[in-house]
């Protein structure tokens, strides 16, 4: 590789650099500002982070269990798909109470599973803007590396 060609190798990477960290982080404050709107709080009952405010991978993450934990106990362990099938058992048994019982016990475990995906997917967020954060920095390192070997060679081929 020429030292010409190599300079230019070195500034396009040095760009996508930047541009890959820039990214990243704002991806990264746009997530976490959006979070602290919502002024989310952990519940006390949390295994971690509990009391905090939601504004962060973690504490999104801790939420999201609680959301679950609470969600399971107000259904006796049972699940969104099972709650349905006993629902519909019941209503075929002739049992309206129990089936009404049931179908807002699931309706409660719909809107705290849109809840925890909402928060899992701010979580998923933090993961993609720090992949890219981690590429944009070995991408300015390379472009670094690739422009001092081209002036330490100072004309010569790479």
């Amino acid at each position: 590789m020429t030292t010409k060609l190599g300079k230019i190798t070195g500034i396009v990477t040095l760009v996508f650099g930047i541009l890959f960290v820039a990214t990243g982080a704002t991806a990264w404050f746009m997530v976490t500002s959006q979070l602290k709107e919502e002024n989310i709080t952990v519940s006390s009952d949390a295994s971690f982070a509990a009391g905090n405010q939601v504004s962060g991978p973690i504490s999104a993450f801790a939420q999201a269990e609680v959301i679950k934990k609470h969600a399971l106990a107000i259904s006796d362990g049972e699940t969104y798909a099972t709650l349905g099938t006993l629902a519909s058992e019941a209503e075929e048994a002739g049992d309206q109470e129990a089936a009404d019982a049931y179908s807002a016990q699931r309706t409660t475990l719909m809107n705290a599973s849109f809840l925890r995906s909402s928060l899992f997917t701010s979580v998923l967020a933090y993961g993609v803007a720090l992949f890219a954060i981690g590429v944009g920095v070995w991408m300015l390192l390379m472009g670094s590396t690739i422009m001092a070997e081209g002036r330490r060679n100072n004309g010569a081929r790479v």
